[in-house]
């Protein structure tokens, strides 16, 4: 299985993006974290700021709308350039026509669970996805702690897919470290969005190599 690391721009240091960006040149994607202060207690990025860093940055852009009404916004970051985008299950009454809509575009298409979202009512339409998210914070800030009682959610979500023999990529955002990738790609996930262990660390290239050798000894 591809291992996949996405580093947060959420910890990154904003006054220093060019920087910043060229230390996570060993990066697979960015993840851009999208909060409106409604869906989630807090705000960052707006479709400006993913515009701009479109231009900046080589790297495939992960974009994770934790917003109030996706199928309004969403296709915005798909026109834009953005790789991927993922919206949350508990924001949108259609996800599978939102989805469609971003693939039409030219976009991954990505659901996204909060922690206390059931996922079994989710996987009869996961595998009309790319990605699935699973959170394994509450989503709103960085820096909290992993919670391993989210990998449930992986598995099932794993056996579904291999099942399909689609290629859709199982995703985790939230504590992810040297520790906790190991858990995650235990149960299935395969793509990591990491903040604070990436940025955090004297050397972000060391950082994400030591993620991503961590994530493929243990994963499927």
């Amino acid at each position: 299985m591809t291992v996949r690391i996405s580093p947060s721009i959420l910890s990154a240091d904003f006054a220093n993006f060019d920087s910043e960006l060229q230390r996570i040149a060993a990066a697979d994607l960015i993840h851009v974290d999208v909060m409106d202060n409604h869906f989630v207690p807090n705000l960052t990025f707006g479709l400006p700021m993913v515009k701009r860093l479109q231009e900046v940055t080589p790297k495939p852009l992960d974009v994770h709308l934790m917003l109030t009404d996706p199928d309004r916004w969403a296709p915005g970051y798909a026109e834009a350039g953005a790789y991927s985008v993922t919206f949350h299950a508990e924001a949108t009454d259609d996800p599978v026509a939102l989805a469609r809509r971003l693939r039409e575009i030219g976009s991954r298409a990505g659901l996204a669970l909060k922690p206390g979202t059931d996922v079994d009512d989710y996987l009869d339409i996961a595998l009309e996805f790319d990605q699935v998210l699973v959170m394994t914070v509450e989503p709103g800030f960085g820096g909290q702690s992993f919670m391993p009682d989210m990998m449930p959610k992986l598995v099932a979500l794993r056996e579904v897919v291999q099942r399909s023999g689609l290629d859709i990529w199982l995703q985790v955002d939230g504590g992810v470290t040297e520790q906790t990738i190991v858990i995650a790609a235990e149960a299935g996930a395969d793509t990591f969005v990491a903040g604070s262990s990436v940025f955090g660390a004297a050397d972000p290239t060391i950082a994400i190599a030591t993620l991503r050798s961590a994530a493929e000894a243990h994963s499927h």
